[in-house]
Order: C-alpha cells, then sequence, then structure tokens
C-alpha cells in the first residue's frame, strides 16, 4: 500500500479536520527512505496546518502522528489536560515541545503513554478515566474507550467512520490527498 493511500485510510477524521491526530504504524525496510518521505509530506501538510512525524522507529516499523497543530495547542491547553500533561513532566505550554516529549517517551516506553490520547483529541476525561480504572469500567468503546459523554462519543465515532469511508472512496476514484486536507 503507498504512503498517500494508507495515511488516508488512517488519518482522515484528521485530514478533514474532525479530530486533532491519529497514529499508525507503517512497515519500512529504510529509515531514511520514510524520513525523505515524511519530508515530502510536511510540504503538503504545514500549509494546511498539519505535521507529519515519526514518534518511534522499532524493528521495521514506524509509528507515525499525524497532527493538526492548532487543534492539538488548544486540546494541550484544556485545563485537566494541561494538569495531567504537567504531572508526568510535560514542558506545558509548548505544543512542539510536548510533541517532543511525546516522542522521547514513545522511545523510551514499551506500551503507550496513555496520555497520547490527549494528542488524538480524545476527551481528557475519558484519558483520565482509562487511567484511572485501568482501562477497565468504561461506558462504550469505539474509537477509545469512553468514562464521560457516551452521546457525545458516539456522534464523533460516527461521523469519523462516515468521513473515513468517504475519504478512501475519493481518493479511490482520483482525488489526491492534498484534495482531501480540509
Amino acid at each position: 500500500m503507498k504512503s498517500e493511500e494508507l495515511i488516508v485510510k488512517m488519518c482522515a477524521p484528521t485530514l478533514a479536520g474532525l479530530k486533532t491526530g491519529s497514529m499508525f504504524s507503517a512497515s519500512y525496510r529504510s529509515e531514511a527512505k520514510v524520513k525523505a518521505e515524511l519530508r515530502r509530506l510536511n510540504g503538503l501538510f504545514e500549509p494546511k496546518g498539519l505535521v507529519i512525524m515519526p514518534l518511534r522507529f522499532a524493528e521495521g516499523t514506524a509509528l507515525l502522528y499525524v497532527g493538526r497543530m492548532q487543534a492539538l495547542a488548544r486540546d494541550l491547553n484544556e485545563p485537566k489536560a494541561a494538569a495531567m500533561l504537567k504531572k508526568l513532566g510535560y514542558p506545558c505550554g509548548s505544543t512542539e515541545k510536548c510533541l517532543l516529549h511525546l516522542m522521547r517517551r514513545m522511545r523510551t516506553s514499551r506500551g503507550f503513554p496513555h496520555e497520547v490520547g490527549l494528542f488524538l483529541g480524545y476527551p481528557p476525561e475519558d484519558v483520565l478515566g482509562f487511567v484511572r480504572n485501568r482501562a477497565k469500567n468504561y461506558k462504550t468503546v469505539g474509537l477509545w474507550k469512553v468514562y464521560g459523554d457516551t452521546q457525545m462519543a458516539q456522534r464523533q465515532f460516527e461521523a469519523c467512520r462516515k468521513c473515513t469511508e468517504e475519504s478512501i472512496s475519493r481518493f479511490k476514484s482520483g482525488a489526491s490527498l492534498e484534495q482531501l486536507i480540509m
């Protein structure tokens, strides 16, 4: 699967502005080629307020993050999110520094630091609920485990599902990646 097709499949809601960020894994043979492709993609993304960056490389798999920087700044400055990040040693007040801190945590942690949900646009209430409940006792599950507003989450899940279907269809019909970015 080509990189642009994979991005459409895995990140359509972020490209369309429905989500703050998306994360996905991609196999690779050459880290240098991945980095060159990311530079090319950032040339398309940056003018539209998006960024794509590697969170970590491990055993032929790159974990990639696509995010809307303005939305991420808003989300990370939300009081509950900022308090959680500050407790974890994040340099609050700088979106770029927070992303770099997340990259360091991703590269030194075996699993996923739970606060990654804040970088994906998940409600802080749900990220905190996930941590406090150790991923149990959730009310519903979709793109994330919901501990708070289930109706809002279900609407978001459905909007993201429809967006992904529509974006994949448009891409397969000839729309470019750049045309799918809102």
